[in-house]
């Protein structure tokens, strides 16, 4: 319970919901008991895991709520910053094109210089309409208009985003209060920064006793927090999560499953949410035409920059390796560094400096090749010397693979894929993983 007390801390989990979770745990696991295939402390793993589940608000993703009469409100409320505006472009984008609903984006926020209009970029970027923009109108107009604009023109959601503050102050929640009032939203969404930890879970505290909060959105997901404040947040306002962001991109918003951020948080890694991102964005042929020519020896530099593509796609290296299990190690070691990715766009702007034939076939490229293509990759000799020993070394090794096959890798171990003298196993030549 110690090592999960610490584990849960670490991941900015709240310490009252600490102590109440470990709590629960104990009442679950003294006197419960134990299969003899397995042990007590998987037993009593496998007890925190479900209880983490719970505390979380079950298995499975919780849908919005749109049972309403249409146009249904949707009320996105949060601190200034946690990417309230970003958020109704992305749940607008979602709601069309997965459940082709007709959407309204509506700003409500007169207080920030241009935000009105930052909306209404997203609403373009998204395909979805924006309400327009009328000067000198009070949040609370604006939210009428626009739900007189919703049932008149026959939208399916009209969402409409508030204005947020720095901090939490009572008139911001009286314009929240008053908005809440005069549509009777189906959702009132709170947007709260994950990144932001304990923060986060007072901001959720004052938000749910001043308007009622019926689910979160979590954004930056994709950042180093282990998800902690999730915990929390649902312990504190009793709203499930039920989105969460993790970037940039209007499509970069996902369900939240309860059962993978339980694994995140006790750093055991989110291997279903990988494989689902993988899903979504990697070219699966691209990706098996890849494998064939690797398998055959016949990489070349265009399937090298291929493959950087491929993984540029999935975003955020530290997010990607935060997603694995027993990875937490790595990212302690990095500390708040993100993995320096720099060397593969390097690597694409070099490659695509080279012709054709160069890429075809790398042992063409001399000095004077060099000294243009540098040159035209805005780089030194010295890096594209490095790129042409690397592309040989992945090359030969791929060979090696080619003629040992699997039986024979598993026979002679990972060394044999080394160059001679690089094999890195005991004296005689066999295998170090035997």
């Amino acid at each position: 319970m110690r090592e999960v007390r610490l584990a849960m801390l670490d991941a900015d989990v709240a310490l009252p919901v600490v102590k109440d979770f470990v709590n629960k745990v104990k009442e679950r696991a003294v006197g419960a008991e134990v299969l003899e295939s397995i042990s007590p402390g998987q037993a009593v793993a496998k007890i925190v895991n479900d209880a983490l589940i719970d505390a979380l608000g079950g298995a499975g993703a919780v849908p919005l709520n749109l049972s309403a009469v249409p146009p249904v409100p949707v009320l996105m409320v949060g601190l200034q910053g946690s990417g309230k505006t970003t958020t109704s472009g992305k749940i607008a984008l979602r709601l069309s094109t997965r459940e082709r609903k007709k959407v309204l984006l509506a700003s409500l926020d007169t207080q920030r210089p241009a935000a009105q209009l930052q909306l209404a970029q997203l609403a373009e970027q998204a395909h979805v309409a924006s309400l327009p923009i009328v000067a000198g109108q009070t949040p609370v107009e604006i939210a009428q208009r626009a739900m007189d604009v919703g049932r008149r023109e026959g939208y399916d959601v009209v969402i409409l985003d508030t204005a947020g503050r720095l901090s939490i102050d009572e008139a911001l929640m009286e314009e929240v209060r008053q908005v809440r009032a005069v549509t009777q939203p189906a959702e009132t969404l709170l947007v709260v920064d994950a990144m932001t930890g304990q923060d986060a879970v007072n901001t959720a505290k004052a938000f749910n006793d001043a308007v009622g909060v019926t689910g979160v959105v979590m954004t930056r997901m994709d950042g180093d927090a282990r998800g902690g404040a999730a915990l929390s947040m649902k312990a504190i306002t009793g709203a499930p999560i039920k989105l969460t962001g993790s970037g940039e991109k209007l499509d970069a918003l996902e369900e939240f499953h309860p059962e993978r951020v339980a694994g995140r948080i006790l750093g055991l890694g989110d291997i279903a949410g990988l494989v689902e991102k993988a899903a979504d964005t990697l070219d699966h042929e691209e990706g098996e035409r890849l494998a064939k020519k690797m398998m055959a020896g016949k990489f070349d530099l265009d399937d090298y920059a291929s493959q950087i593509k491929q993984i540029s796609k999935l975003g955020s290296i530290s997010g990607i390796v935060g997603m694995l299990p027993g990875m937490g190690k790595i990212k302690e070691a990095l500390g708040d560094k993100d993995l320096d990715t720099s060397i593969l766009k390097t690597h694409l702007a070099i490659i695509s400096s080279m012709t054709k034939g160069e890429r075809k076939a790398p042992a063409v490229i001399k000095a004077s090749r060099k000294k243009r293509i540098a040159a035209g990759s805005g780089t030194s000799v010295q890096e594209v010397n490095k790129l042409l020993k690397q592309f040989d070394m992945m090359s030969s090794m791929m060979k090696r693979f080619n003629k040992l096959g699997v039986k024979g890798l598993m026979r002679q171990g990972m060394s044999a894929l080394m160059p001679k003298g690089m094999g890195g196993g005991p004296p005689g030549g066999g295998s170090p993983f035997r």
